[in-house]
């Protein structure tokens, strides 16, 4: 049982681990059930490294990075990934700057080529860097109409005041214009280095083939010693309620978001905090939440509770989408919610029947190369242990009301969030 647990689920024993001498780390698993490969990379180069005044540098970079290298022009790089039915794509993150590849296993060197060729030597021609900016403010002025865009910018902002977190990762339209190819080119070098670099691919393929291609591509790399900025301490967290609301015109929905901190994703809470936000606002229609505020109540149209967990801190999120004229109400009851969440260890039921979906779903994520992938960067991202998988459903089961009690006891306090919302009305500033 152990032997075929360990052919399926990713685990010391199947992960495969080659560090180059310019400090390039690739993961890789063999899965010889599928005909494909999946490759996923991240690097420093996220919205966390943005100058003063220009915020969505690191986004405007990111998306760059496909349109023409040094090496191949913009429309090749396109077709030959076309020709072979392969996909590409660099994006940017809070943290980190991405890449994700898909294609037949006998394709693996084109994905490794052109993802080396993007990192390392992109062009950023003049044509594409204005074609692109275009596109990115076309995509700005969409956002900054949609409520839920505008409150979960708002919560950032507040959430974390003065501090990179708070700001949009893609920028704003006044940031955005007053970017140059100048701004750009020197964001890439300072920001993009091997040393930083993790790649993790799965599918059809033996070690050595990974092993060749990542010589072949990355080793060359130089590895520029670049001075490291530091990412400013974060803020205390809300201290009371802080109100917010974003006036939208045009709109009969408002958007709601309650949100304060919540545990990072190294932090041995944040196991017991999934488990129990799952039960608050995600399991079946969306928890606790989901039933007074949406089914019970009728307030809203949707209900529901996330946790995210980074390295050095994680937010706990508490969203609905209303009619303004039940704004106030559904804020009122997401907070009585949360006040009863903290009094009351949940119930047995609760906590076996949200520990058997957790449990249960899991195998069905390691399904597909992506998932694998996916899956194993969490793990060397997070410095969970190559085992984590392994033991995800011990892990699980392990955890107590009681854990998840005194864990949310140390994150939730429902007279201390930040509250924005977007949508009709005027403005709370």
């Amino acid at each position: 049982m152990t032997e075929k647990r360990n052919m399926h689920i990713p685990g010391p024993e199947n992960i495969h681990s080659l560090t180059l001498e310019n400090g390039v780390t690739v993961l890789s698993f063999s899965n010889t059930n599928s005909q494909t490969v999946y490759i996923v990379g991240i690097l420093r180069g996220g919205g966390v490294q943005d100058p003063a005044g220009k915020t969505g540098l690191a986004h405007f970079t990111a998306n760059l990075l496909n349109r023409g290298t040094q090496s191949t022009d913009f429309g090749t790089f396109h077709q030959l990934l076309e020709s072979a039915g392969a996909s590409l794509s660099f994006s940017c993150g809070t943290q980190h700057a991405w890449f994700r590849g898909k294609a037949l296993a006998e394709d693996a060197g084109l994905l490794f080529r052109l993802a080396a060729e993007g990192l390392r030597e992109p062009a950023f021609p003049a044509e594409y860097v204005e074609r692109l900016r275009r596109q990115l403010l076309t995509g700005l002025s969409i956002r900054d109409q949609d409520p839920s865009e505008v409150a979960s910018m708002l919560l950032d902002a507040h959430l974390f005041p003065a501090h990179p977190y708070g700001q949009p990762v893609d920028g704003t339209i006044q940031t955005l214009t007053g970017i140059i190819r100048e701004d750009i080119k020197q964001f890439h070098a300072d920001n993009y280095r091997p040393d930083d670099l993790t790649i993790v691919i799965a599918g059809n393929f033996s070690p050595k083939t990974v092993e060749t291609l990542a010589n072949e591509f990355f080793a060359s790399w130089e590895n520029l010693q670049k001075p490291t900025s530091t990412v400013p301490i974060l803020p205390d967290p809300p201290a009371s309620i802080l109100r917010k609301h974003a006036f939208i015109e045009g709109k009969s929905q408002t958007e709601v978001i309650l949100g304060s901190y919540g545990p990072a994703r190294t932090s041995q809470d944040f196991t017991p905090v999934y488990i129990g936000n799952n039960i608050l606002g995600q399991f079946g229609l969306m928890g606790r939440i989901g039933k007074s505020v949406r089914s019970k109540s009728g307030l809203a149209y949707t209900a529901s509770s996330s946790v995210s967990g980074w390295a050095d801190v994680g937010t706990w999120d508490f969203s609905a989408g209303v009619n303004p004229d039940n704004t106030e109400k559904a804020i009122g009851l997401i907070r009585e919610e949360i006040r009863a969440f903290i009094e009351n260890p949940v119930t047995d039921e609760e906590l076996e029947n949200t520990q058997s979906h957790l449990t249960g779903r899991m195998p069905m994520a390691l399904e597909s190369n992506g998932g694998l992938a996916n899956a194993i960067l969490t793990m060397q991202r997070f410095n969970l242990g190559l085992d984590y998988y392994q033991n995800y459903r011990q892990m699980i089961e392990d955890v107590s009301a009681e854990d998840i009690l005194e864990a949310s006891r140390r994150y939730l306090h429902p007279d201390k969030l930040v509250i924005a919302s977007a949508g009709p009305g005027a403005d709370i500033q």
